[in-house]
């Protein structure tokens, strides 16, 4: 940010440092607070075969594009499959967890509120 305004920014998302987050996967933050988003955290996360979250919930929504792999998403409803071009949307207060099925690595994007930006509960 410079005197209030917001610039546009683009990144490569192979030269953002991932961070280890849970069991073998890896995050990182393409865009946040840090860099100067006000609204919105973008996120990417990498998810070994065997991989994924905890069962949790959270209370704002997020939305997930799967750019990579297969998984499975599990919810109160039931258990739903997806893959590379999928698109997830997961409202507030939903019980979830995603999966890798796949023998890939998983790599989503993952959109959120700025105060969920540090959230997610990988294994």
């Amino acid at each position: 940010m410079n005197g209030g305004h917001i610039h546009m920014l683009i990144r490569n998302i192979e030269e953002i440092q991932s961070v280890p987050y849970g069991e073998g996967a890896q995050k990182r933050v393409v865009f946040g607070q840090k860099e100067g988003a006000p609204t919105f955290a973008m996120r990417i996360f990498d998810v070994p075969p065997g991989g994924g979250s905890s069962d949790h919930s959270h209370d704002f929504e997020h939305e997930v594009l799967v750019l990579a792999g297969r998984g499975v998403l599990k919810g109160a409803w039931g258990d739903a499959a997806f893959e590379a071009g999928s698109a997830l949307f997961i409202p507030a207060n939903e019980q979830h967890q995603l999966r890798n099925t796949g023998k890939e690595n998983l790599r989503f994007l993952c959109m959120v509120p700025l105060r969920g930006e540090d959230s997610c509960c990988m294994l």
